[in-house]
């Protein structure tokens, strides 16, 4: 058995930036197991799989792996999947519809950007965080801790999330993913993504992050659109806009390469 793979720099507009995604269309599912191997085997922090859909509610199915697990959401690789059908393989309407484990997600392409509708998470406050926390995070100084599906960490400026050097080992003993953010200066908000529970040390750029980020920031800010960063070393830009029960993140990415996995 023969199947492409792309990888796709997202979330950027120069190759080297952003955060790299594996991406392997299928004309219909392998197996689970076989999927997790080939996402162990590229290391990257998302290898993303999809087949054009059964029902008439969604163009085609998409499922995402990092090195160790399956997730249930994952911007960045959508966003490479909705670049590489869009643009490589003659995807020949607007939007693309992708059914997931968190919903259909709908996939637009708008002038030099590709445009996600995804889930808002809005975080609740957290008293009871871990106190390992703090020392997981570089003995930081917090202002507040929320959470949905991960802990939102807000620290008191910019410098604190871009200095911050975090022990991995203890994050991954939390076991839960953190994104670390702060208001920026060059942009609405910045944040970070470390994700060692799952085998991602730090993410380089996160889409599904901001499905809490956005509503969070939101709130703080009293404004529906932002600009966002993702202060890792890659670096990513995020166009953000909080809409009723949904948000959108619209961003770029570049083509990196095309290879063939024979099975």
């Amino acid at each position: 058995m023969k199947l492409t793979l792309y990888q796709i720099d997202a979330f950027t507009n120069h190759l080297f930036g952003g955060n790299p995604a594996a991406v392997i269309p299928l004309d219909q599912w392998i197996s689970d197991s076989l999927m997790q191997r080939l996402a162990m085997e590229n290391n990257l922090s998302e290898t993303v799989f999809f087949v054009p859909a059964v029902g008439p509610d969604a163009d085609y199915e998409i499922r995402w792996f990092t090195p160790e697990s399956e997730v249930n959401l994952c911007g960045h690789a959508t966003l490479a999947s909705a670049f590489v059908l869009f643009h490589v393989m003659g995807y020949g309407y607007p939007a693309i519809r992708f059914q997931s484990k968190s919903g259909i997600l709908t996939v637009t392409k708008n002038f030099d950007k590709i445009s996600m509708d995804f889930p808002a998470w809005k975080p609740e406050p957290v008293t009871d965080w871990p106190a390992e926390l703090v020392n997981g995070l570089g003995n930081i100084t917090i202002t507040s801790v929320h959470k949905h599906r991960d802990y939102l960490v807000e620290v008191a400026d910019e410098s604190m999330v871009q200095l911050c050097q975090p022990d991995f080992t203890i994050l991954k003993r939390i076991g839960h993913k953190v994104i670390l953010t702060a208001k920026g200066s060059k942009a609405d908000f910045v944040s970070r993504f470390f994700a060692p529970s799952v085998g991602i040390n730090e993410d380089p750029v996160t889409g599904s992050a901001h499905s809490q980020l956005i509503p969070y920031w939101a709130g703080k800010l009293g404004k529906k659109t932002m600009f966002a960063r993702q202060l890792s070393k890659r670096g990513g830009e995020l166009w953000c806009e909080l809409g009723t029960d949904r948000v959108t993140i619209a961003g770029q990415c570049v083509f990196f390469m095309k290879g063939e996995i024979d099975l």
